[in-house]
């Protein structure tokens, strides 16, 4: 009678646990910030293709990372972007650049149209930086301007970002990396100028 009783409790128990619900998968993306039109640019007759971004450190994908150290990362287990942050911000560049009007045409790098300049990018760092009480969205990236025509750099430079999140979770991650996307628009349109 006794083991009876005890099978009973564990199915119930087990039911239970089963009804139970993990937290929500939250996805997130990046709004794509506003930006001037440029008047009177060198490039207004050009076109220019956006290639996928690299990352030579880690890898990028849906899932968003946060760092206690230098020397340990995690992923956010109920929060990821919405697609691979490459494309994210491969997106991103390539509205920022239609909205500038710095070149006649922006396209991305599955286009099969030729193009006169490259727009080629190394991501270093992104990740949500938590040390102590201090949560900042870090995010660290070279561009290369390349002239189709002569295979040589034109430009290049490195831009790196450190943004206070007002939260620590991947909510204010998010909020905080979208406040460094959009210093990074404005000031990809002013470098290449």
């Amino acid at each position: 009678m006794r083991s009876m009783k005890q099978l009973v409790f564990i199915l119930i128990l087990t039911g239970l646990l089963g009804c139970t619900k993990e937290p929500a998968l939250k996805v997130y993306s990046l709004d794509v910030p506003t930006v001037g039109t440029v008047h009177n640019s060198a490039y207004q007759s050009k076109s220019i293709k956006v290639i996928y971004p690299q990352s030579l450190k880690e890898q990028i994908s849906q899932k968003m990372r946060f760092s206690y150290s230098s020397i340990d990362s995690g992923h956010y287990q109920n929060a990821q972007w919405s697609n691979t942050m490459s494309k994210l911000l491969q997106g991103t560049f390539i509205e920022v650049l239609e909205q500038s009007k710095l070149f006649k045409a922006v396209v991305s790098d599955t286009s099969t149209a030729k193009e006169d300049y490259r727009l080629e990018s190394t991501i270093f760092t992104l990740n949500h930086s938590v040390r102590g009480t201090q949560s900042h969205a870090v995010m660290s990236i070279q561009f290369n301007l390349i002239s189709v025509a002569s295979g040589s750099i034109v430009q290049s430079k490195r831009f790196s970002y450190k943004e206070a999140t007002p939260t620590t979770n991947a909510k204010g991650y998010v909020a905080a990396t979208n406040r460094v996307v959009s210093k990074l628009s404005k000031d990809l349109v002013t470098w290449l100028q």
